[in-house]
Formats: C-alpha cells, sequence, structure tokens
C-alpha cells in the first residue's frame, strides 16, 4: 500500500509540474507578444516626427553705433529696456554741428546770391551781344562767370544738407523695436564715429534647429512643430518649418574641413533648419542662445 501511495504522489507531482511549465511558457509568449506590439507602436509613433535637442532661440541682434565724433549729452535708454522703433536711444552734443550748420546756411545764401547776380549779367550781355554791342568774348566769359557761379551755390546747398545731417545725427533713436542689451555709453563720455553704444535685440524670435542629415530625408518647408523650452517646462510652443539651410553647420565655420587631404573620417554632419513662431509666446521671455526642442512633425 506504501509503495502504491507514492508512485501516486510521484505522478502528481509531475503533472503539476508539467502544467506550471507550460502556464510559465504561456505567460511569456504573451509578455513578447505584448513587447512586440508596444515596440511596433513606439516604432510608428517615433517615426512620425524628428527631434534634436541641438536647437536655440534666435533673433536680429541690431548694433547701435555712432556715425559723428562727439561728447554724449543724454542717455535715455537703460539695460534691458524696451523701446520702440524711432524712440530716443542717447544725444550727442549738437552745438559743434549746429554751428557748422549755420556756417553752410551763410555760405549758401552768400552764393545763391552771387549766382543771382551772374545769371542776371549773363542774360544783359546776351542782350548787348545780339545788337552786336558787346564782343563774343566778353558775352562768353559772362556766360561762364554765370555756370562757375552756378555750380559754386549748387555745391554750398550740398554742404549745407551735409551738415544737416551730420545734425540729425547727434540724436541716435532706435532702428527697430526691442530691448536695450549690452549698453556702454555713459554720460559725457567722447564717442568716436563708429564706436558700439549699445545693442537692439528684436521682438521677433525664431528657433535654429541644428538637424543630423539622416533626419532631413521627409523633412520639408511648411510641416508643423512643436518646441519645448527649457526654460519652461511642461509648456509647448506651435511653430513650423520656414527653411533648410543650403549648407552644413561646418561647412560655413570659421576654418572649414579640408578633405583632400587624405585624412578623412567620415561623420555625421548637421544641418540648420530655421523655424519659425505661429503663435503667441505670451509670458514667455525668449531671449537669444535659450535652449529649446522642437519636435517636427512628419508628413
Amino acid at each position: 500500500m506504501t509503495e502504491n501511495t507514492d508512485d501516486t504522489e510521484n505522478t502528481g507531482s509531475a503533472t503539476k509540474s508539467k502544467r506550471s511549465k507550460k502556464t510559465n511558457l504561456g505567460l511569456l509568449a504573451v509578455a513578447g507578444v505584448i513587447l512586440l506590439a508596444a515596440g511596433a507602436a513606439y516604432w510608428h509613433y517615433a517615426s512620425g516626427f524628428e527631434t534634436t535637442d541641438d536647437a536655440y532661440i534666435d533673433t536680429h541682434v541690431i548694433p547701435v553705433s555712432s556715425k559723428v565724433a562727439g561728447q554724449i549729452q543724454a542717455v535715455r535708454v537703460e539695460d534691458n529696456q524696451h523701446v520702440e522703433k524711432g524712440a530716443p536711444l542717447l544725444d550727442i552734443d549738437p552745438r559743434d554741428y549746429q554751428v557748422k550748420l549755420d556756417q553752410a546756411k551763410a555760405e549758401l545764401a552768400a552764393a545763391t546770391a552771387e549766382a543771382k547776380r551772374a545769371a542776371a549779367d549773363a542774360e544783359r550781355a546776351k542782350q548787348l551781344f545780339d545788337r552786336d554791342d558787346l564782343s563774343r568774348q566778353s558775352y562768353e566769359r559772362s556766360v561762364a562767370d554765370a555756370e562757375v557761379l552756378k555750380a559754386r551755390a549748387l555745391l554750398a546747398e550740398k554742404k549745407t544738407a551735409a551738415a544737416e545731417l551730420d545734425l540729425s545725427y547727434t540724436r541716435i533713436t532706435a532702428p527697430e523695436a526691442g530691448k536695450v542689451t549690452k549698453k556702454n555709453a555713459e554720460p559725457r563720455a567722447y564717442v568716436q564715429v563708429g564706436q558700439s553704444l549699445l545693442a537692439i535685440v528684436t521682438d521677433e524670435v525664431w528657433v535654429v534647429a541644428n538637424f543630423k542629415e539622416t533626419q532631413l530625408t521627409r523633412m520639408r518647408p511648411g510641416q508643423k512643430v512643436s518646441i519645448s523650452v527649457d526654460a519652461y517646462p511642461g509648456r509647448e510652443l506651435k511653430g513650423r518649418i520656414d527653411s533648410i539651410q543650403s549648407g552644413t553647420g561646418a561647412r560655413f565655420s570659421l576654418l572649414p574641413a579640408e578633405n583632400a587631404t587624405g585624412n578623412f573620417v567620415k561623420v555625421v554632419q548637421r544641418v540648420p533648419v530655421k523655424i519659425v513662431l505661429t503663435e503667441p509666446v505670451g509670458d514667455m521671455v525668449l531671449a537669444p542662445g535659450m535652449s529649446v526642442e522642437p519636435r517636427v512633425h512628419l508628413d
């Protein structure tokens, strides 16, 4: 009886072991199917867009310099202040240029009067010449004098216009709307022609994204882009591809690689892609150089 009981227990244990193995194999098969489905779903999702973390905010940075030399009389802006186009930025002492303008106007008045007198003399000389009361030589000299004085009056007019222009340059205004940056102008400082005084960072911003060349296969201008800004986690901007640069970043670098020297090593190049925003940024402060991550939705 004991031996029969042991045989029965061994048979039951073997059966249970086989069932357990089948169950484990079934679970592994189900898990494998789930993983394959998840992988396929992720591949399908990932193949629908291209993304990169090599991207940043860009904008126009307009340097503002002086067109005339002189002492700064007043600085009317502060660092990071927003200004509108045409707003006064600073004034250069205008007195020297006002004196030059007054002198030019006086010279113009004198030259204009001389030109009018010479023109009248030439007209009278013509009448006398027509009546044979004046020699041809005297008539031609009178006409030539009138032409010379007319040219001098025109030159004086141009000098006056130049003096007016120089005087207008003593008031420096904003070339575009934007924020004042890199201000290095102070009252009573003397500035030279062309000296940098400050820069204006314009309100218009866009994204420059350096995609790998292998990512450009399906990218086209006009495609929608979702943009994540590192400084504002959880928020997203909308944009579209504006253009793709005709050349890699390495090709337009300061020292482009010379591949004909025999030490060529193939590396994946990156191509700058310009992305413009298609919606307002709201209260987000986007400054040039800030990091972003664009996600291009492929068609």
